[in-house]
C-alpha cells in the first residue's frame, strides 16, 4: 500500500508498531510543512495519508493525489482537515478517538493543582530566596484544595468522561455540559451533575475544556462567557486553543475577573512570539500555567493511537471500512 506520512520519521519508527502488515510496507515520510507541489511530486500514487493533528488538508491537495483513500489524523482533532471535500472524493477521514483520553485527562488535573497551589510562581519563589516570602503569602491570601471545588467539565466524550473519573477520587463536585445531555444511568456512573453552559460557567469554581473545535464552539470562551465566570474561578483548556478568544482572555486575567488560568494549549499552533496569552504582566502570569501542549502525547498514547492508524491502513488494504470515520462515509 502507498502509504505518505507528514510528521517526523524519528516518532513513526518509535512507536512502529509490531504487525506483519507494517513489515511490508515502505511508507514515504515527508516534513509536516511540505506543500502541496511537494507531497505530490514525492508520492503521486498515495493510497493513505497519515498527518499531524494541527496539519491542514485541503481539497486541492486531494485533487493532486487521485488514487488516495485514506486520511488519518494521528490525534483526535482533525478540523485541519477538509472533510466535505474527502467525502465528496469519497476519501475516509479518520482520527484516533479515545487514544489519548486518559493521559488528556491527567494532564488537565495537573494544571488545575498548578493553578491552585500556585506551583510556578512557588518554583521561582524558592529558586530566587524567596521562599518564606511565598509561603507567608500563600498563608493570608489561601490556598484552594481541588477537592473544595465545583469543576465543570465543557464536553463529555472521552476525555470529559476520563477526567471525570480522575476527578473523583478528590471528592470534587462534578459538572458536565454537552449539547446531548447524558442518561441518568451515565451521569450516576461518572457521577456528574448536567448544567446548561452558562449556568457551568457562573457556578463552577473550574471550568474545563474538553470539546472539539466546530463552527458552534470557535472562540466559545469569549468576552460573554467569561464575564459569567466568578472572579475565584480558573479555566483550564487542554482541547483546543481555538476554542478561546485570546484576547479577550488576556483581558479578564490582567483586569482580574478570573482568577486564573490553565493552558496545555494555545491558537494559533505553532504559538507565535508575542501572543496576547504569552506577555502577560508579571503579576498577571503569575496566575497562568502554560504547557507546549504534552497532553495527548505521552508514550502509551502514541503507541495506541499508532497501531490504530496502521490498523486502519490494513483494514482499507483489505477492502474494509476502516474505523472512526468522522467525514460520514
Amino acid at each position: 500500500m502507498n502509504i505518505v506520512i507528514l510528521g517526523q520519521e524519528a516518532r513513526y519508527r518509535a512507536y512502529r508498531p509490531a504487525m506483519p502488515f507494517v513489515d511490508r510496507q515502505t511508507p514515504v515520510f515527508l516534513d509536516k510543512d511540505s506543500t502541496e507541489t511537494e507531497i505530490a511530486a514525492a508520492a503521486p500514487e498515495a493510497e493513505a495519508l497519515f498527518v499531524d493533528a494541527i496539519t491542514p488538508v485541503t481539497g486541492s491537495l486531494m485533487d493532486r493525489l487521485p488514487r488516495l483513500r485514506l486520511i488519518h489524523s494521528e490525534g483526535v482533532a482533525y478540523d485541519r482537515i477538509d472533510l466535505a471535500a474527502a467525502r465528496q472524493r469519497n476519501i475516509y477521514v479518520c482520527n484516533n478517538k479515545g487514544c489519548n483520553a486518559g493521559a488528556v485527562a491527567e494532564q488537565a488535573v495537573l494544571l488545575m493543582l498548578m493553578v491552585l497551589r500556585r506551583a510556578l510562581p512557588g518554583d521561582r519563589a524558592v529558586r530566587q530566596g524567596r521562599q518564606m516570602e511565598m509561603k507567608e503569602r500563600c498563608m493570608v491570601e489561601g490556598i484552594t484544595e481541588l477537592s473544595a471545588c465545583k469543576v465543570g467539565l465543557v464536553g463529555f466524550g472521552d476525555i470529559g468522561r476520563a477526567a471525570a473519573e480522575r476527578l473523583a477520587p478528590f471528592g470534587c463536585e462534578l459538572y458536565y455540559y454537552t449539547r446531548h445531555r447524558r442518561t441518568p444511568e451515565e451521569e450516576r456512573r461518572y457521577g456528574v451533575t448536567y448544567l446548561p453552559l452558562e449556568e457551568l460557567a457562573e457556578t463552577c469554581d473550574i471550568v474545563s475544556l474538553h470539546c472539539a473545535v466546530t463552527d458552534e464552539t470557535r472562540n466559545m470562551v469569549d468576552e460573554d462567557f467569561l464575564a459569567r465566570m466568578k472572579p475565584t474561578a480558573y479555566l483550564i483548556n487542554t482541547a483546543r486553543g481555538d476554542l478561546v478568544d485570546n484576547d479577550a482572555l488576556a483581558r479578564a486575567l490582567t483586569e482580574g475577573r478570573i482568577a486564573g488560568a490553565g493552558l496545555d494549549t494555545l491558537a494559533p499552533e505553532p504559538v507565535p512570539a508575542g501572543h496576547p496569552l504569552t506577555v502577560l504582566p508579571p503579576e498577571v502570569q503569575d496566575r497562568v500555567a502554560l504547557a507546549p501542549h504534552l497532553g495527548g502525547i505521552t508514550e502509551a498514547a502514541f503507541r495506541r493511537a499508532h497501531a490504530h492508524m496502521w490498523r486502519n491502513a490494513e483494514r482499507l488494504a483489505a477492502g474494509e471500512r476502516p474505523d472512526c470515520v468522522v467525514n460520514g462515509l
